[in-house]
């Protein structure tokens, strides 16, 4: 996968701004905004209470840090630093919300036997690591975000094009969640994100700070599908006596064949920057307290990715297709199905001024040529961004070291952060948006 062309290197002045917002960032800083963000809890649908600590935290550093509810418990935090308008403005965004609760009355048991001290949201600080629920993905990089313009604030510099701050409610791919009174279904999967552009905050140019220490300018979609296996409700002293049909048994033929079939679907769109991979989330069916009872329906969701080259629509020919050749091997099954979520894949083009001035920002900072990470399936707001029309960059922070506090595995990887990476990523945002911000805009 070659780079997109590089843009022009920075002018002598611009560097020199540059290093003068650099000069302005601090390790230090970095852990107080982690720290402070994790000890936060924002679990999708309740981000609330860190927004308004978001905004005061822009609002200080001379952003004109806003809250933007979105109901009683979720908001955004967003923040401006207003150029000449004479330049093109640039967008820094993060979400803030975690990709699980922080609460074992909803985590345990699915997250694992206990929740870990990474797995709660409460900040330990260990040397250059900060070890907390969602420590790194997502607040160290909303951090790096908040870090980097306050440094550019900070050092004065002369902005022709507006640089803004988005810190975004909803940015996991979650439907809503129905504890503690919560009733709305639509808090995750970009719901922040959307409304923050809709009540016009937008920009010429986006960065999405998350996971992956390089320039990445497309990535994965996602579709859900609900199947429904049907059996025969029935009892356990009447098996050998009448005809037995169990949904729960036939579904694990469903979810069998459904696994066997994903690394298929993933080969045929493995290209570009990506991968798309497919797994079965749950499954549910019959009565845990009524054991002796078959069930007459097994429910399984699936999340299936998608490549930026193939719509919904083409997906969910194809999940119907691989749906009806189980069937037809199985004869015996009852199946039916439907898509229940649609967010396409995107792609911004490789030679975007956004993407060449982060590709330009990240050779300057490794001192080598772009290498752009591939065989990606992970998903975020990127998609949000691109899909209203705003030509967006992602890049972050690379995987915890061996001298991370606990051993790298996924939760870990969400969980803990490495200061010195977050230092590297604001670094990469000044250079970014002192390319971009300082520009004299191109008329169109």
């Amino acid at each position: 996968m070659s780079a997109p062309p590089r843009a022009d290197t920075l002018s002598e002045q611009q560097r020199r701004w540059v290093d003068d917002a650099c000069s302005q960032l601090s390790a230090t800083r970095l852990s107080e905004l982690v720290v402070g963000m994790v000890d936060i809890p924002s679990p999708t649908g309740e981000e609330g209470p860190l927004a308004a600590w978001l905004a005061e935290q822009l609002d200080a550093a001379g952003l004109a840090g806003r809250v933007q509810p979105l109901d009683d418990r979720q908001a955004n935090a967003h923040g401006r630093l207003a150029g000449d308008g004479t330049g093109e403005s640039l967008l820094l965004y993060a979400p803030i919300d975690t990709f699980t609760v922080g609460d074992a009355a909803e985590d345990v048991p699915w997250i694992g036997p206990e929740l870990r001290a990474d797995m709660q949201p409460r900040a330990q600080v260990h040397g250059d690591h900060v070890l907390g629920l969602g420590a790194s993905n997502p607040k160290g990089h909303g951090a790096a975000v908040v870090a980097a313009a306050e440094a550019i604030a900070a050092a004065g510099i002369p902005l022709r094009g507006d640089l803004l701050v988005g810190l975004g409610a909803g940015g996991m791919p979650t439907n809503g969640r129905d504890a503690r009174g919560l009733t709305r279904r639509n808090t995750g999967q970009g719901v922040g994100c959307s409304y923050l552009l809709e009540q016009g905050v937008w920009a010429d140019h986006a960065v999405i700070a998350k996971p992956g220490w390089a320039v990445a300018w497309e990535e994965v979609g996602l579709c859900w599908f609900e199947v429904r296996v049907r059996g025969a409700f029935s009892y356990v002293g009447s098996r050998h006596r009448m005809p037995y049909r169990n949904a729960v048994a036939h579904a694990a033929t469903v979810i069998t064949a459904l696994e066997e079939w994903f690394p298929r679907y993933a080969a045929a769109h493995t290209d570009g920057l990506v991968a798309p991979q497919g797994i079965v989330a749950s499954v549910e069916g019959g009565w845990p307290r009524l054991a002796s009872a078959t069930s007459a329906l097994a429910r399984i969701t699936v999340d299936l990715r998608t490549s930026p080259r193939s719509t919904p629509a083409d997906v969910r020919r194809e999940f119907a297709a691989a749906i009806a050749t189980i069937v037809a091997e199985h004869p015996e099954l009852d199946v039916d199905w439907e898509m229940t979520l649609a967010i396409p894949g995107t792609h911004t083009p490789p030679d975007a001024p956004v993407v060449a001035a982060a590709v330009a920002a990240w050779e300057d900072l490794e001192g080598r040529e772009h290498a752009p990470i591939v065989a990606n399936s992970g998903a975020t707001d990127a998609n949000i961004l691109r899909g209203r029309g705003l030509p967006t960059a992602r890049i972050g922070m690379d995987r915890i070291g061996p001298d991370a506090p606990i051993p790298l595995d996924f939760p870990a990887g969400m969980n803990v952060v490495d200061i010195r990476e977050a230092l590297r990523l604001a670094r990469h945002l000044v250079h970014t948006a002192v390319s971009l911000c300082t520009r004299e805009r191109t008329p169109s």
